[in-house]
């Protein structure tokens, strides 16, 4: 089944490139576009929607008072171009937040997380009863076990990684970047060129840093708002 949309945007760019990235998208139907919310809030009470792309500085409504006058909401991924609101949105209990210009490898990550959480309960079963463990090798012979929930962070050493456990800490020889693929994206982020973090880990976010266990990690510019998205929707999932 296509999941229904709308865009919600006054900007007629704007709107051209989510229509644009939208046609990429064959689980994705845009049912229509808005340039204001007032005119939005009728179609949406009278048209069952799984998902809006809703900004936020629009004339006479705008996104986020909107979001709060529904009282069954869709799933919401805000587009803007200010970064200033995405504590609120997550609040609101949006899905992600998106700074314009939105590059279509972000849109695409965003939606894909939408498409996920709308598979069926077969979907979430499987990915229940999905290995909770890693085997990494140590040295030329011994493959060492590793629970996925003992791992707290993992550091880049150039061709090598520390992998920093409950238990200890292993040396093995992989990049971070090929590790990172084989740990399960809602339980990992990477933060940083250098770290990739077990997201329940994370004791506290300020600024562009986060806490583990009394030792502060810079989040690298790249990564900042996917990390800031997915602890903030965590936390109010």
């Amino acid at each position: 089944m296509r999941l229904k949309t709308i865009i919600i945007d006054d900007e007629p760019l704007a709107v051209s490139i989510l229509e644009k990235y939208i046609s990429e998208i064959k689980e994705i139907e845009l049912m229509a576009n808005f340039n204001n919310a007032v005119e939005a809030a009728s179609f949406v009470q009278h048209h069952p929607l799984d998902l809006i792309f809703l900004d936020i500085n629009m004339p006479v409504l705008d996104g986020l008072s909107f979001l709060k006058s529904l009282d069954i909401k869709p799933m919401v991924i805000m587009t803007t171009a200010h970064e200033n609101h995405a504590l609120e949105s997550f609040e609101l209990q949006a899905i992600d937040y998106l700074v314009k210009p939105i590059p279509f490898p972000r849109f695409l990550k965003s939606v894909q997380r939408v498409i996920q959480l709308k598979k069926p309960q077969e979907s979430l079963d499987q990915s229940s009863s999905e290995s909770k463990s890693i085997f990494v090798k140590i040295d030329k012979k011994k493959l060492q076990k590793i629970e996925l929930d003992k791992i707290i962070l993992i550091e880049s050493l150039k061709d090598y990684i520390r992998i920093k456990t409950d238990l200890g800490k292993y040396i093995i020889h992989k990049t971070l970047s090929s590790f990172t693929e084989e740990l399960p994206t809602d339980k990992f982020i990477r933060i940083h060129r250098s770290f990739t973090v077990a997201i329940d880990r994370i004791d506290s976010v300020e600024g562009n840093s986060i806490e583990i266990q009394g030792e502060r990690f810079t989040i690298g510019r790249s990564y900042i708002n996917e990390v800031k998205s997915k602890i903030l929707q965590d936390l109010i999932n």
